[in-house]
């Protein structure tokens, strides 16, 4: 949901004058602090997590998907008009390839507030889970389940990330070269 409606606020202003104002004000909001809303809107169990994972994920991919749209170079937008090509031919010619680097970067930061969201959300709203485990375990003094829950998340993050790393790679080409980073 992040992606199309990042675009759709990059590409349309009408859009974006509506819009910005919330997703900057959502953006700014700790997750936390939304949490028992969440939960009383959606209970304790499963919902729950998914809505505060949710909430954690869509606004940086979101973000950083408008930021892509708007950040593309108006002379390659203007060359594609001057060679007549459609808003659709720009869009899926110009502005896509350029705002890849984006969405993959939104993409990157969501993994992290994902996993921030699991925890958090069953360190509060569940009965079960590793958050809870975690919770539970550090309440019983219980260092090494502590600990196990811990590397679970470790794992489970560099496992996404890894998986990110190797999308990104696939997109190197369509990164813009700059500076020394060549």
């Amino acid at each position: 949901m992040g992606i199309p409606f990042g675009i759709g606020i990059g590409w349309y202003k009408k859009m974006a004058y509506i819009f910005d104002p919330f997703i900057n004000a959502m953006n700014a909001t700790p997750r936390v602090a939304l949490l028992p809303l969440i939960i009383i809107w959606l209970g304790i169990g499963i919902l729950s997590k998914i809505g505060i994972i949710f909430i954690g994920a869509v606004f940086p991919l979101m973000i950083n998907t408008r930021d892509g749209v708007k950040t593309t170079p108006i002379t390659l937008v203007d060359a594609a008009r001057s060679f007549g090509a459609s808003q659709w031919q720009i869009f899926k010619s110009v502005v896509v390839p350029s705002t890849v680097p984006f969405v993959l970067t939104g993409l990157r930061l969501a993994v992290g507030r994902s996993l921030i969201g699991v925890f958090v959300g069953e360190l509060y709203a569940a009965t079960a889970g590793i958050g809870f485990m975690i919770t539970v375990a550090g309440a019983t003094f219980q260092t090494d389940k502590v600990f196990v829950g811990i590397l679970i998340f470790i794992i489970t993050g560099l496992v996404v990330t890894d998986i990110l790393d190797r999308i990104e790679r696939r997109f190197d080409e369509w990164r813009p070269k700059v500076g020394a980073l060549q």
